[in-house]
């Protein structure tokens, strides 16, 4: 597979449900449509924002479909399509390649996470691989999985002509600044899955990012790094630390349940959360618009 840079901005979208738990599909392409305005990168569909452990296959391919439908053009699609087991993550990326996904977005499995060692997790990647008829990157998210990849076992997996890159959400400086050392090279891309962590890993040269405050402020978290490239490194900065404590509030805090709120609140269809997780309680909407004030129109 031929290798390609990945730059710039790509929320990890959102699933609107309706309130009888149903995936309001209207919803989603409209959140695409209003997401084509902005001068995004590409978007992930069925990322861990994206409430994928909840939706079944039909679900995820249906979103997959629309999303390629209603992309403008030239946006890149990456996809989640981890499962527990290698044949299964095999089979549903080759589902959504089929469907038109770019490349694919391969979480560490962790249910048996005891034994989720360098290389088992080296075994795994290297056969999805091997098998994917899309490029793949890895997924490092430990806050929901507990697994955390090893700076060692990604630069083995850096060379794999067929894993293109890896989205770190441990949120960890020190951890990039190691794993950007064990993968030594250009052809790779490291991106960064947080905004808490955007501006320093600008100044590290992570070029990416696939983080949750882009689907409520894609305009913020594209001027952090446009402003940086134009050598603005101070304005950068400092809208940087603006929507810090927005980050914290939609994606720690209140988690999925605010920040569909927080994109509601700016002109996005947020809609509910699906059970188990509970929509926000009023007290919370109170608290969640009080932090959001420093960024509403």
């Amino acid at each position: 597979m031929a290798f390609f840079k990945i730059k710039g901005v790509i929320p990890p979208m959102i699933t609107p449900f309706k309130e009888n738990d149903e995936v309001d599909y209207e919803k989603h392409v409209a959140n695409v449509e209003k997401w084509n305005e902005y001068d995004l990168t590409g978007y992930l569909v069925l990322g861990s924002n994206s409430e994928t452990v909840y939706l079944n296959e039909v679900e995820k391919l249906k979103l997959i479909e629309l999303t390629v439908k209603h992309r403008k053009e030239g946006r890149l699609i990456i996809v989640g399509t981890g499962m527990e087991s290698t044949m299964e993550t095999i089979r549903l990326t080759n589902k959504a390649a089929d469907l038109g996904a770019d490349c694919a977005l391969i979480v560490t499995p962790f249910y048996y996470g005891g034994k989720m060692n360098d290389e088992a997790l080296i075994n795994y990647y290297t056969e999805v691989a091997d098998n994917s008829k899309i490029p793949i990157l890895i997924y490092n998210v430990t806050k929901f999985t507990h697994i955390n990849i090893s700076p060692k076992a990604v630069g083995v997996l850096a060379r794999h002509p067929n894993i293109i890159g890896m989205k770190d959400s441990s949120g960890s400086i020190p951890q990039l600044v190691d794993f950007k050392k064990a993968i030594g090279c250009e052809e790779f891309n490291l991106m960064v899955g947080t905004a808490s962590a955007w501006f320093p890993a600008l100044t590290l040269g992570i070029e990416a990012s696939v983080m949750a405050l882009a689907n409520c402020c894609p305009q913020e978290c594209i001027d952090i790094q446009k402003k940086f490239d134009n050598g603005d490194v101070e304005n950068s900065r400092e809208l940087y630390e603006r929507v810090f404590t927005v980050n914290s509030a939609v994606t720690g805090t209140f988690g999925i349940a605010g920040l569909k709120y927080a994109c509601t609140m700016l002109g996005f269809n947020g809609g509910y959360v699906r059970k188990p997780l509970l929509q926000l309680k009023e007290d919370e909407k109170v608290k969640l618009k009080d932090v959001m004030s420093n960024i509403l129109p």
